[in-house]
């Protein structure tokens, strides 16, 4: 006799009783409808294995997501920092620090950025200084402390964040006496490592975004117009009369859509006479899995999305709010790769 597959539904009633309650509350306009993508729901079965592991920094990381640049010297940013290196040793994903400004000619906030132990040797992780920084220790022959840095730090190399709107806002902020593509390229001439680019919170224009690819760097990071906003949080502490006078230059910038389409055009405008094997973080308003998955299909190169504030306030909480926090953002990353299709 065939045996029969019991399907019943021991739940069955109660769930009606909900899809009866909440079915006003599920309305949905089309006007609400996200048109980045095409939903091909028959084309897949629910995913059950992890995400596919990719190369990414001369290093394999399992999760396409990035730790933008944090804190530190801060009494939160020890605990914050631990946190966030916990999840990405957990979740095989890759890391930037905040400024380490802090530890060119001290060590005494170095706990705060001291992670390699917990990250392991097989996570990206990188140093950071501002190219203000950069400039004044180039004029003074001190690029070996940016080396005895990324020593100490056991990095993988160094971030440089260009920011002469930040610096201009604010209070204390370093006059920049050169075009930083000058200073970069100075730069590299002397310090033989990996070297990421980043904005701080506006991106780079086309012309930038160009000058860029021809240099001999590692990857860019977008740090795009719509997230964190470096040069308006100066403004915030600022209390002069700047505040009201360059509140406007705050919303000048470059969202990240805006520059996947610029880099898009300069790779295919310059085919073969640019270094193609440069990579990309995608980072500035991305708020979920949703837009990063977006992105990095529509991006013609090897990139990954970053996140700054939002995993900042996860690590805040604790490591376990940040766990479920990453954990639900892998999970749909996993359910976008098998039904979505960016247009």
């Amino acid at each position: 006799m065939e045996q029969q597959t019991n399907i019943q539904d021991s739940n069955a009633s109660n769930r009606k009783q909900d899809h009866i309650q909440l079915a006003f509350q599920a309305q949905v306009s089309t006007q609400q409808i996200d048109d980045r993508f095409y939903y091909e729901p028959l084309l897949a079965a629910h995913p059950n294995k992890n995400l596919t592991s990719k190369r990414f920094l001369n290093k394999t990381i399992q999760t396409p997501i990035w730790v933008s640049s944090m804190t530190g010297g801060t009494e939160k940013a020890y605990q914050i920092n631990h946190n966030l290196a916990q999840a990405c040793a957990h979740f095989k994903m890759g890391m930037s620090l905040g400024s380490c400004r802090s530890l060119l000619d001290s060590n005494d906030r170095l706990p705060d950025f001291d992670l390699r132990k917990i990250l392991g040797d097989d996570v990206p992780f990188y140093a950071n200084l501002g190219i203000a920084q950069i400039e004044i220790l180039l004029d003074q022959n001190n690029v070996h402390k940016i080396t005895e840095l990324i020593d100490k730090l056991q990095a993988d190399g160094l971030i440089v964040h260009i920011n002469p709107l930040q610096e201009w806002l604010q209070p204390e902020g370093d006059k920049i006496k050169y075009p930083p593509i000058d200073t970069l390229k100075r730069l590299i001439d002397v310090l033989k490592t990996n070297i990421i680019v980043k904005e701080v919170g506006q991106g780079f224009g086309k012309r930038s975004l160009k000058e860029l690819l021809e240099l001999p760097i590692q990857a860019i990071e977008f740090a795009a117009h719509g997230g964190t906003n470096f040069s308006k949080l100066e403004l915030l502490r600022n209390q002069t009369e700047k505040q009201s006078l360059y509140d406007s230059i705050a919303n000048i910038g470059h969202s990240a859509t805006e520059m996947v389409s610029f880099i898009n055009d300069i790779l295919k405008e310059n085919n073969g006479t640019l270094q193609q094997d440069k990579e990309f973080i995608i980072s500035g308003g991305i708020k979920n899995f949703l837009d990063g998955y977006y992105l990095m299909s529509k991006l013609h190169a090897n990139s990954i999305y970053g996140q700054a504030s939002t995993l900042l306030k996860y690590a805040e909480q604790s490591y376990d709010a940040l766990h479920q926090y990453l954990d639900a953002q892998i999970e749909g990353l996993k359910l976008a790769q098998a039904f979505l299709k960016a247009k």
